[in-house]
């Protein structure tokens, strides 16, 4: 150790905003180090304060930014009209002050015979300022068959402590989404509805709510799958796809929003896996919109279906066949089809 202390006793360093480099003037000992090194910290900062490029990193020796892209980024910081594509400090702080005052919290307190038996708790978010508030269908009816049936008195909590009784208006089982109404003499506030067709694995998503009755609860994480399939969850039988996070989300979030970085509802908070951490489920918007339409417009959901009515031929049904229809076919097996859909 000390003669390499002795060896390296004359050392120049030189560093520039494409390379780093160490070595010695001695003929008998050279070192280099390759660097890689992110650009906030190559180049004066051409983004607004208190922003950080994502992605943008460039290995040492690579060419510099464009003039074009410098021209982009220093028009956003001036406040031109082009983006600078950037993750801001207070970029989830921001979207979850605009989607909060629109998170409720929905409380079912269930009655046996004139008995307050329970009360359970879940999330909704309001979509109009008429009142009008989306959770899950599971939150707020019992289902019979296909008929619903409301689970009790339905009391809605809203942001600012306000309260109000709340009726379900539709609910659909397959989807597991329902609407609830409020009345309130002010106009309320509103979360607007996204696109969950554009979010990509990776993207940043908040998901809000009232798990285990704590009110306003912020939590975020990013999209893991856009379109995990039912099946891969053990539902047999439902043609369901779900958008999946790593948000916390426990008992109680039901219903809340999952929106992303722009505060835009981008999936309905459905569910998430007892046995893991990481792994929770939420409804895309996409397909919420469809079913709110069809609510409006025929008061339910309609799936289309495509069936066959058959009947496996033996010789009794073949013989009544023959008496009523002298032109039936001459078989001795085979399967009917009286009706098709």
């Amino acid at each position: 150790m000390s003669y390499l202390l002795r060896r390296l006793r004359t050392v120049a360093v030189a560093a520039t905003a494409s390379s780093i480099f160490c070595s010695n003037f001695e003929t008998d000992f050279r070192a280099s180090v390759k660097a890689r090194i992110p650009l906030p910290f190559q180049d004066p900062l051409p983004f607004p304060q208190g922003t950080l490029p994502l992605y943008s990193y460039r290995d040492i020796g690579s060419p510099s930014p464009s003039s074009d892209a410098t021209k982009d980024a220093s028009a956003a910081a001036q406040g031109g009209s082009k983006p600078c594509n950037c993750f801001k400090r207070n970029t989830i702080a921001d979207a979850a002050a605009k989607v909060g005052p629109a998170v409720v919290n929905i409380a079912v307190t269930h009655d046996y015979l004139g008995v307050t038996a329970g009360k359970s708790i879940g999330s909704g978010t309001i979509i109009d300022k008429d009142g009008t508030i989306l959770t899950c269908a599971h939150v707020v009816v019992n289902f019979q068959g296909t008929t619903s049936l409301s689970k009790g008195k339905i009391e809605v909590t809203l942001h600012d402590g306000r309260s109000f009784e709340g009726k379900v208006i539709n609910a659909d089982l397959h989807s597991d989404i329902a609407i609830v109404k409020i009345n309130s003499k002010t106009p309320l506030p509103e979360v607007k509805l996204g696109s969950s067709s554009r979010l990509r694995p990776g993207d940043w998503v908040i998901a809000l709510g009232c798990p285990l009755s704590l009110q306003n609860t912020v939590t975020a994480g990013i999209v893991s799958c856009v379109d995990r399939k039912s099946s891969d969850l053990g539902f047999a039988g439902m043609n369901r796809e779900y958008i999946q996070t790593d948000c916390a989300i426990n008992g109680g979030n039901s219903g809340g929003p999952l929106v992303n970085i722009d505060g835009e509802l981008v999936g309905v908070n459905h569910m998430k896996v007892m046995a893991a951490d990481g792994l929770s489920f939420s409804v895309p918007v996409d397909s919420v919109s469809k079913i709110i339409q069809q609510f409006k417009k025929r008061g339910r959901v309609i799936r289309p279906w495509l069936g066959l009515k058959m009947l496996d031929l033996n010789d009794n049904l073949i013989a009544e066949l023959k008496v009523r229809s002298p032109a039936f076919p001459d078989v001795d097996k085979g399967i009917l089809v009286p009706m098709g859909s």
